[in-house]
């Protein structure tokens, strides 16, 4: 296969790039992950980064050229958070090949699709989010295993999409067991009103 880029944002340093090598299997991305097939606005990549960041997903890919990272600065809205770091973030047409030993999860509006109320999440999951004009297409459709709907009167917007999704899967593992349920103090990476958080400095957010 092809190199394709990889980018990472540094914060008023601009982009830097780095090949990664799809054909070296200590290069392929890591499940849980996230892949937004043709999203058409900057800020909805921007805001996933974070939601992956939040959540504890390493893995952000996204298809198409309307979102074209190299023409900004800096992360679209996410130039204060610097937990980011820790997301592999990229762009290429053929997303689910740069995973291993992962499960493909559509989430899309469907019939038959199962409610994210009850949805066991995949240990390996990755989770296909569909543009913000348009649907996950057939081809894509195809590949996925599992199928999965937010409980909602009307569509959320992609991010928020994201954001529901990933925490819920965090909630569930808890409740399962799967992850641990810490004091506040321990799981927040940065200051919020008077609450001291010593893992803040660790992982290098400024806490603004």
């Amino acid at each position: 296969m092809i190199p394709v880029p990889w980018l990472q944002c540094k914060s008023g340093a601009g982009w830097v790039r780095a090949a990664l090598d799809v054909g070296k299997e200590s290069d392929m991305l890591r499940a849980p992950g996230v892949v937004l097939i043709n999203p058409k606005f900057p800020h909805n990549v921007g805001t996933t980064i974070r939601a992956c960041s939040c959540f504890a997903v390493t893995s952000l890919v996204w298809t198409g050229s309307r979102v074209d990272v190299s023409k900004y600065n800096r992360l679209p809205r996410e130039e204060r958070m610097k937990g980011y770091k820790s997301v592999q973030f990229l762009n290429a047409e053929r997303p689910l090949d740069l995973f291993e030993d992962f499960t493909p999860v559509c989430v899309e509006v469907f019939e038959q699709s199962e409610p994210l109320t009850t949805f066991d999440h995949p240990e390996n999951a990755v989770y296909i989010f569909g543009p913000e004009d348009g649907r996950v297409s057939q081809v894509v459709r195809r590949l996925c295993h599992r199928f999965v709907h937010i409980p909602a009167h009307f569509c959320l917007n992609l991010s928020a999409a994201v954001n529901v999704v990933l925490a819920h899967r965090l909630m569930s593992r808890q409740l399962l067991g799967k992850e641990p349920m810490v004091p506040l103090r321990e799981m927040l990476h940065e200051v919020r009103g008077g609450y001291l958080t010593p893992a803040m400095d660790a992982v290098g957010w400024d806490g603004k």
